[in-house]
């Protein structure tokens, strides 16, 4: 299910506040957006103890229960402890399109009439599903239109402000959070077609767990080593994204910075074991590029000019060492557009071949 409309985490806890006490809300949203987290969140702010229910883990009898012969000789359907609480609370009903027809079925009543069998939810008590689009690659199953028409539906996205600002306050490595505030756009990634690694909030943030358990926020022989680095990286992101990360780090521990190169008191990294730190650095390189040239050259400052004649020196030497990394740099978008501005991928194009030259 594909919403017109989505929120970011910090607007969920007031539009379920206002939703949740009187319907039952569903939220989706991609894996590791940080779902599971806001509900409960949301929960404690309210007082409520949160019973989390999984759906993939649920057989229709754990939640009706078990049928008790009753000294009458009639049968009644004991529902579980978990479930059966005298004080109100939230059920949240985690991967609930994930669980089978049958599952699916025995949510209904308790979704719609906040009972079971015998049982009735206390009053004050609220009802929150999440999961996962069939889109995103985990698995899902179509609910029913009976248990759709039943919730209120909020779409979920991933943003990186929101996160930072949670981040600030829960102990994330600075590594992560400075690399984020950086590059926003790597907080989350579209899940792959194949079974690797990609970019979640989640991911970031056991990323961030990991570099703490790995002494990499310390210095001297106890710290972590670069083959450590990228084992955990790429265990967890998308390679691009772990290439970058693990480039960004090279420069934290070593002083090694763009506007070294930017000034020419330094040159591009040429070993092959810095291959990460090259290929973050050509991407800091043209982020800069993007953010500082105009669209139109009549529109560039002298200092802008020079800087543009810089950067297609800059780019001739990088291409001495990569042409692979140095096509990064001019390189159109997702969009198949342009990223950088016309008129200097013009002049780079019309200046190389003597920039070139001049280096021989």
């Amino acid at each position: 299910m594909q919403g017109a409309v989505t929120v970011s985490p910090s607007q969920v806890p007031e539009l379920l506040l206002g939703l949740a006490t009187v319907r039952p809300v569903f939220l989706w949203g991609a894996p590791g957006i940080g779902k599971s987290s806001l509900v409960r969140e949301f929960a404690e702010s309210l007082g409520l103890a949160c019973v989390s229910l999984i759906g993939t883990q649920l057989a229709p009898e754990d939640l009706v229960g078990v049928p008790q012969i009753t000294p009458e000789g009639r049968s009644r359907f004991c529902p579980p402890e978990s479930i059966a609480r005298d004080e109100p609370y939230c059920l949240f009903l985690d991967e609930l399109n994930a669980a089978t027809p049958d599952v699916q079925k025995a949510f209904y009543s308790l979704i719609l009439d906040r009972r079971i069998g015998s049982y009735e939810l206390p009053p004050g008590s609220i009802v929150i599903g999440a999961g996962n689009r069939a889109t995103d690659g985990a698995l899902a199953r179509p609910m029913a239109s009976a248990l759709v028409n039943r919730l209120v539906h909020v779409h979920l996205r991933a943003s990186a402000t929101d996160w930072l600002q949670w981040a600030a306050g829960h102990g994330i490595h600075p590594w992560v959070t400075d690399y984020l505030t950086d590059r926003p756009d790597h907080l989350w990634s579209a899940p792959p077609k194949s079974e690797e690694p990609f970019s979640t909030p989640r991911a970031w943030h056991m990323l961030s767990d990991a570099l703490h358990s790995f002494g990499f926020d310390a210095a001297g022989p106890k710290a972590g080593d670069d083959q450590t680095l990228k084992v955990l990286t790429y265990g967890l992101l998308t390679p691009q994204h772990a290439v970058a990360f693990c480039g960004y780090a090279k420069i934290v521990r070593n002083s090694y910075g763009l506007d070294a190169i930017l000034k020419g008191d330094a040159r591009w990294p040429h070993r092959p074991e810095d291959r990460d730190l090259l290929y973050y650095l050509a991407d800091a390189f043209r982020g800069r590029l993007v953010k500082e040239l105009p669209a139109r050259k009549e529109h560039a400052s002298g200092t802008l000019r020079q800087t543009a004649y810089r950067s297609k020196s800059l780019l001739v030497q990088l291409a001495e060492i990569s042409v692979e990394v140095a096509q990064t740099v001019i390189a159109d978008g997702p969009d198949g557009n342009p990223v950088l501005p016309a008129w200097f991928l013009i002049e780079a194009a019309r200046d190389m071949p003597r920039l070139v030259e001049a280096r021989r």
